[in-house]
């Protein structure tokens, strides 16, 4: 069953509904506000992922980690109960959500931070966003490679074409992608820029 969804949309499908809900609580703000910052959340997650399989070894070493791991297969609702069950004093869930952001982003993590914040309207609240998110998007990437037999190379192709659709579509998550790999290139990508994808967005929200 080779369905074209996007591994965003189909990740969005999956969130729809309790689950954001949870998280809107949990970041104090509103499921719509929330809706508009994980779509913002899940491409950039994805595409930096796609971008580390595209290093030599990357694809190899997230295929490790995702059967290490994210292999159990939790269903989200588990998950979500375990990333918000620690309530302040902060379960596990958060911290291990910390870690895999700093495999993702590596020395670009505040800068992601701080651009989700700002284009989104979450400012601080973004770093926790993107701390839930982290491990929902792991166990989902786990679950498609055990059902889908893939093996690293095609967890990478996978990847890798997600990245391409990202950037493609320019929303706010491919804007922010964009910015984090020019950072990287040229270091010349201002959060000016992503304001303005993000003042697009948000425009018709207020």
């Amino acid at each position: 069953m080779n369905s074209p969804a996007s591994l965003v949309d189909e990740l969005m499908a999956q969130l729809q509904g309790a689950p954001l809900q949870q998280m809107a609580q949990q970041l104090g703000t509103s499921p719509a506000q929330a809706q508009d910052a994980v779509g913002a959340a899940l491409p950039l997650l994805l595409g930096a992922l796609g971008r580390n399989a595209a290093q030599p070894q990357g694809a190899m070493d997230l295929f490790g980690a995702l059967q290490r791991d994210h292999g159990g297969g939790a269903d989200l609702g588990g998950l979500l109960g375990s990333l918000l069950g620690g309530g302040a004093g902060g379960g596990g869930g958060l911290q291990d959500g910390a870690a895999i952001l700093g495999h993702i982003f590596g020395g670009n993590q505040q800068r992601a931070e701080a651009g989700l914040g700002q284009a989104t309207g979450l400012g601080a609240n973004a770093g926790q966003l993107l701390q839930m998110l982290a491990p929902i998007v792991m166990s989902f990437l786990a679950q498609r490679m055990q059902s889908g037999g893939m093996d690293a190379d095609g967890l990478g192709q996978v990847l890798g074409q997600e990245r391409a659709r990202v950037q493609q579509q320019r929303g706010l998550g491919g804007g922010l992608l964009g910015s984090l790999l020019d950072q990287d290139g040229d270091g010349q990508v201002g959060l000016g820029d992503l304001l303005k994808i993000g003042g697009g967005l948000m425009g018709g929200r207020r």
